[in-house]
Order: structure tokens, then sequence, then C-alpha cells
């Protein structure tokens, strides 16, 4: 499957959604959608027998974020790209769950490091970090502690 086979076969049902589908090395493309239609789009992709998601995840751009899905269809022995931009205040979409239940853990992930939540998810709580921890680890905002000086104690024999 090409790009441009993507784009004719989702192109009609998903309308305004689908922002448009690129070449991407090693995959079937790089299906770029709004997120308001995020659950039209993950059941149209799911539809064409991408019925694998590999994996979800989230980058922070600082004046945005970036939600990423990947995808596996063992018909097409192809993954597919999916990626939908939100913004870096209002940073959430609809979870994948209901579509694919592998998403459950990912979408919690991608929640704890880069504080994207993924609305109706089952069980939207921490998995990596203690509960309670209000800190989001792979925000660019994020704050490293200072480096430390360490005393290195040697030992004479």
């Amino acid at each position: 499957m090409q790009p441009e086979d993507l784009e004719r076969a989702l192109g009609p049902a998903l309308g305004p959604t689908l922002v448009g589908v690129e070449p991407f090395v090693g995959f079937a493309g790089r299906l770029r959608f709004r997120r308001e239609g995020a659950l039209d789009v993950f059941r149209a992709v799911h539809g064409l027998g991408f019925a694998h998601l590999s994996l979800v995840g989230g980058i922070d751009w600082v004046d945005h974020r970036e939600v990423f899905y990947v995808a596996w269809s063992d018909d097409a022995r192809q993954y597919v790209l999916l990626s939908t931009e939100v913004p870096a205040n209002d940073a959430h979409l609809e979870s994948a769950t209901p579509v694919w239940p592998s998403a459950d853990w990912h979408e919690r992930e991608t929640w704890e490091l880069v504080d994207i939540s993924f609305d109706h998810h089952p069980d939207l709580r921490h998995l990596l970090t203690p509960d309670g921890y209000a800190f989001h680890p792979l925000l660019r905002s994020f704050k490293l502690h200072e480096p430390e000086e360490l005393e290195v104690k040697t030992r004479h024999v």
C-alpha cells in the first residue's frame, strides 16, 4: 500500500478530518489528521486491516504537542504512522482504546510523560511514576536537578 492508496481509501470517508497523507520511509505512509475526528480515523484505519496498534507516543514541541500512533497490518505487512497536533494549553484527544485495546498502557505512558490526556480512557492513572507525581518528565519545561558534586572516597591498602 502506498500513501496515495491510503488517501484514496480514506479521503472520502474522513473528509476535512484528514489533513494529508505523505510518504514515510518504511511505512505505508504518514497520515496526518485533525484531533476532533480521531475516533473516526482510528476506525477507518482499523477497517483497512491495520488491526494491531504497536505504539502511541507524544512529542512536546513547546508551542504544541504531537501525538503519534503506529499500526500494523498483517495482510499488507506494513506499518502506518498516524499523527495529530494538539495545543500545549489544551493537550487532549479521544482515546484509541475502543478501536485498539492495546492503546491502554501506551496512552497512560504518554499522559504521564508528555502530559497529553486521552478522553474516555478506561483507566488513565499512573503507570511509571508514583501516584500523585505532578511532573511530566518528557516535557521540555521539565527541569532536571542541578548537577551535584559527589565526594569520591578512595581506599588505601
